[in-house]
């Protein structure tokens, strides 16, 4: 062996070595936050952040993690700074070693690559690592964006940097199938961070509502939500650096975004199956909301995450004071939303009974009125939940207001509560006693311009009770209903494509599948310009789906290699 090649061998023994460590101290700081000693998990990291890709990415990630749980915009914008730094390290030439974290080109390398791409076999294992880290930094600055733009314009503007982790995330999967291939001695993490990107991308894509995935896929993207579940699973289910993310990622899936953006078909039992092996590892992680606020002091925005939680649980019990409690503890401790937070306070004011008053004095319409001055932006856009909020509240504007009928109900829907209540028979027949109420109320009352408005908002919430308690028919008279008032309906329109889109639900859970594709298609094609646009498309998208039930196009393993 001449010199040379000597110094070379060293070298990249001296790169393994130094990969092992850095891997074996980022998992050690992840056991550390997973057992709520947060400050104790970043000052593990800081030292070495500005050194080594790792660290630097798992710092980055732990703040991200914080900013997905607490949806605090400062939160949101620290994570994504350090994330991009996180990036920078990726580029950047080492202090220990004779190559660059990750592989950089020259335009004219760039050029030449449309025509025969750089083999990725001739990386060393410390450079492929690189690349991973690379295209998971720019996943997780797009994940991001979503907290901050729920309809994704951010995402789609950047198109270019997420098109950059895409197209690195199909090539590094080419190569793990590829029989020239030779696993280096940290392949289980490398392997890991590969069945992230590819389930995460895909798992996402397929969620997207039509309009947003003909716009991805003409800049070729795609999606399989199949596929995407199975990489995920995988990742979640092998002991390495990224499993934890894999697990975190499935878990919001079956028990978060299927509910608010898809049709209520989350699966709980996956869901704690995938908890059992933490909660065995990590006892900390407590299965009780007060518990959970018990357990850390460190960081206060996770109370506000279990304050959220426990205000939609009092309101699903019809707990009308304890849900205030919460509802007032956010205004005044978190500042994702004070509009939200103080119109959900109105909101359940305004269900308190006759002998009832507020612990703090407040009046339900002076409440209500001070929602549209609360208006904030984040990264330019504001929020959706926090729009509907507005136009619902302004109603108290004027003089002599049109109360709201049952506002916490109303918003319930918009975070899909009822198929989350529909599985307790007990809290659905609850829910339905207060809504007839509010219906017998509304007969009695003086008519006013609004009335179609609020008949139809009782109809809708009506209509989901009686189908989660089986009176199908029933439900069907419900949602039929605000169709055939549609030219009635002077504010609330978001009411009839919502109207349309649980019909076909309902004749999707009865076999009927050609009803239920052009009610969906009628609801996506002829209403836009409503509350919530959004989040009603994510959800018919997910109903078409589960309605049409063929395979998707979209990145796969084995031969197709992600193509």
């Amino acid at each position: 062996m001449t010199m040379s090649e000597h110094a070379g061998d060293s070298a990249e023994r001296s790169s393994t070595s130094d990969l092992n460590v850095a891997l074996r101290e980022c998992m050690a700081a992840l056991d550390l936050f997973l057992n709520n000693k947060f400050s104790d998990a970043l000052a593990s990291l800081q030292a070495k952040t500005k050194d080594s890709m790792y660290h630097a990415l798992t710092y980055a990630t732990i703040l991200e993690m914080q900013a997905m749980m607490t949806f605090d915009p400062q939160d949101i914008l620290n994570a994504g700074n350090t994330m991009k730094e996180a990036q920078a390290i990726c580029q950047r030439m080492t202090k220990w070693t004779f190559c660059r974290f990750r592989k950089k080109s020259t335009v004219a390398d760039s050029i030449n690559n449309l025509v025969h791409r750089q083999s990725l076999e001739h990386f060393t294992e410390e450079e492929i690592h690189a690349e991973i880290c690379y295209a998971e930094c720019l996943l997780q600055r797009a994940a991001l964006t979503f907290l901050q733009d729920e309809n994704m314009v951010s995402f789609i503007k950047g198109g270019i940097k997420v098109r950059n982790s895409y197209q690195t995330y199909r090539e590094l999967d080419s190569l793990i199938q590829s029989p020239h291939y030779v696993k280096g001695e940290n392949h289980l993490h490398f392997e890991g961070g590969v069945k992230l990107g590819v389930g995460a991308f895909n798992l996402t894509l397929s969620m997207f509502p039509a309009r947003i995935l003909r716009l991805l896929e003409f800049v070729g993207f795609s999606g399989n939500k199949e596929h995407g579940l199975l990489q995920l699973q995988e990742g979640a289910s092998s002991y390495s650096f990224r499993s934890v993310l894999c697990t975190m990622l499935l878990l919001c899936y079956h028990t978060f975004m299927t509910f608010v953006l898809g049709t209520g078909k989350g699966n709980v039992e996956e869901a704690e199956r995938l908890l059992k092996p933490y909660l065995a590892r990590y006892p900390k992680a407590v299965n009780r909301y007060e518990e959970c606020c018990e357990a850390q002091q460190y960081w206060k925005q996770f109370h506000h995450m279990c304050y959220w939680e426990l205000m939609w649980c009092f309101t699903y019990k019809r707990q009308w004071k304890m849900a205030f409690f919460y509802a007032d503890l956010l205004s005044k401790e978190n500042t994702w939303s004070k509009a939200t937070y103080i119109y959900m306070k109105a909101a359940y004011l305004s269900m308190f009974g006759p002998d009832d008053c507020s612990p703090f004095g407040d009046s339900e319409a002076e409440l209500f009125r001070i929602v549209p001055s609360l208006k904030l932006k984040i990264a330019g856009k504001s929020l959706p939940t926090e729009k509907f909020a507005i136009r619902k509240a302004r109603r108290y504007l004027s003089s002599n207001p049109v109360p709201l009928p049952v506002p916490p109900l109303e918003m319930m829907y918009i975070w899909n509560g009822y198929a989350v209540i529909g599985k307790c028979p007990n809290l659905t027949e609850g829910m339905l006693e207060t809504l007839n109420e509010a219906e017998e109320a509304l007969a009695r009352s003086s008519a006013t311009e609004l009335l179609a408005d609020d008949r139809c908002v009782i109809k809708l919430l009506k209509g989901l009770c009686l189908k989660h308690l089986g009176k199908v028919s029933e439900a069907e008279d419900h949602f039929n209903y605000i169709y055939l008032n549609e030219k009635k309906i002077k504010y609330d329109h978001y009411l009839i494509p919502n109207a349309l889109l649980e019909l076909a639900i309902l004749y999707l859970e009865q076999d009927r599948r050609e009803e239920a594709i052009k009610l969906l298609e009628k609801a996506k094609q002829n209403y836009k310009n409503y509350s919530m646009e959004t989040r009603t498309h994510f959800r018919i998208q997910a109903a078409l789906h589960q309605a049409k039930s063929t395979p998707e196009n979209g990145m796969h393993c084995g031969a197709s290699a992600v193509s």
